[in-house]
């Protein structure tokens, strides 16, 4: 538009020109002519016409390359109207394919996002999309070959094609499968976030605490995790740990595990009482009486207290002792109570276990104080008083038993 505004612009200034020219040599009596000899060839006209001449010719020899350059430059502009309508259409297909994706009509979505993925100037985004799509109708031969278009695509995505199809195989429990990319990604950026994240959640999946305790500090080191997320994260690892080198019957790889497990692990409740519950299984609960007694006093918790309580001491004595030492803290704890009452009749302090048994009855009627009172007025040789307290405990299982039954009836 605007070359012909100029084009029809510039022609009426000649045109004004022209007349211009032509009043000014209308005032000489001879307005001049021109001459122009070619060999034998002669020719002559006036200087009016031959300008009007070299006017037109101008104007025609530029219509001329202006047409000339058009046509020269017609494929070129074909092609990119052509290219520009498929940038379009393609552009169009990914927010359908997007559109669909999220709507549920995977398939539709599928076939939209691939067939327009070659002309779109992201065809990255077409195949990753498509790849989910697949996934999400379960066509995994399809999911994977729309990764390996997408990377040969965009060969220089390799951290986002690896982290979409570790993504997916990991939400299709492929683990083993999303283990691997993940591995050769985190060895290509060992810094990156989600890369990380992923790879912790697919060994807690997997059950490889090696892997996730080798992870920990890299975790922590770039701040993927917030702090108590990591702290969860050890105690699972160590946990998984110990519980692998019990199950293989290494007391000496469970003992050295232990060693290496940080203090404030130790502590825990939970660990230490997979570790202390171990060691007093395979008959090795004086080596860690002393620290269990000790964890204990730092973090009270009720398995911890039930397995010193079932330990069996060197010296019972001290262990009553010991066990004495938590009541200030704890006088209405019946667990506690009938642990005294249990250790006391060990120490042959009848009349002190008595007295322990009772307080945990009127606090917590439980199963084990009252077979624990029972046994102790048996031995004392009344016999009566031993009968009842049986008949009450076996009173209380039973009705703990019916008590299951009837939960169990309502709820199916």
């Amino acid at each position: 538009m605007k070359n012909g505004l100029f084009f029809f612009s510039s022609l009426l200034l000649t045109l004004a020109a022209i007349f211009f020219i032509h009043q000014w040599l209308g005032t000489f009596e001879n307005p001049g002519y021109v001459l122009i000899g070619i060999g034998t060839w002669q020719i002559e006209t006036s200087l009016f016409v031959f300008l009007i001449s070299l006017i037109v010719g101008f104007y025609l020899l530029y219509l001329f390359f202006r047409w000339l350059g058009w046509l020269i430059r017609l494929p070129w502009q074909l092609k990119n109207r052509s290219r520009s309508i498929k940038f379009n259409r393609s552009q169009d297909a990914l927010i359908a394919g997007l559109v669909g994706s999220a709507e549920g009509k995977w398939e539709q979505a599928e076939k939209v996002l691939v067939k327009h993925a070659s002309h779109s100037g992201a065809p990255l985004i077409h195949y990753l999309t498509a790849a989910k799509a697949a996934q999400s109708r379960g066509a995994y031969d399809k999911r994977d070959e729309y990764l390996k278009k997408a990377a040969s695509h965009a060969p220089g995505s390799d951290v986002a094609i690896g982290l979409t199809q570790a993504e997916l195989h990991f939400s299709a429990n492929q683990f083993e499968q999303a283990l691997e990319t993940l591995t050769k990604l985190h060895s290509i950026d060992a810094t990156h976030a989600s890369v990380l994240k992923l790879l912790h959640q697919t060994y807690q999946h997997l059950g490889d605490w090696q892997g996730l305790r080798k992870l920990l500090p890299t975790l922590n080191k770039n701040k993927v995790l917030i702090e108590t997320e990591i702290k969860k994260l050890e105690i699972e690892a160590f946990s998984g740990l110990l519980k692998q080198s019990i199950n293989q019957g290494s007391t000496d790889e469970m003992r050295l595990l232990w060693t290496e497990i940080p203090p404030h692990i130790k502590k825990n409740p939970d660990v230490a009482a997979i570790y202390f519950a171990a060691m007093m299984k395979v008959g090795l609960g004086v080596e860690i009486e002393n620290e269990l007694a000790e964890t204990l006093t730092i973090n009270w918790d009720e398995t911890l207290l039930l397995l010193f309580g079932s330990l069996q001491s060197s010296d019972v004595f001290k262990q009553l002792e010991v066990a004495e030492s938590l009541l200030p803290h704890h006088k209405n704890d019946g667990i506690l109570l009938t642990i005294l009452g249990k250790l006391s009749f060990k120490c042959q302090d009848y009349e002190k276990a008595e007295d322990y048994l009772s307080k945990s009855l009127a606090i917590d009627p439980n199963v084990q104080a009252y077979r624990l009172l029972g046994d102790l007025y048996s031995v004392q040789g009344e016999e009566h008083k031993a009968n009842l307290s049986y008949k009450r405990g076996l009173e209380l299982a039973s009705s703990g038993v019916v008590s299951q039954v009837d939960a169990v009836v309502l709820n199916s």
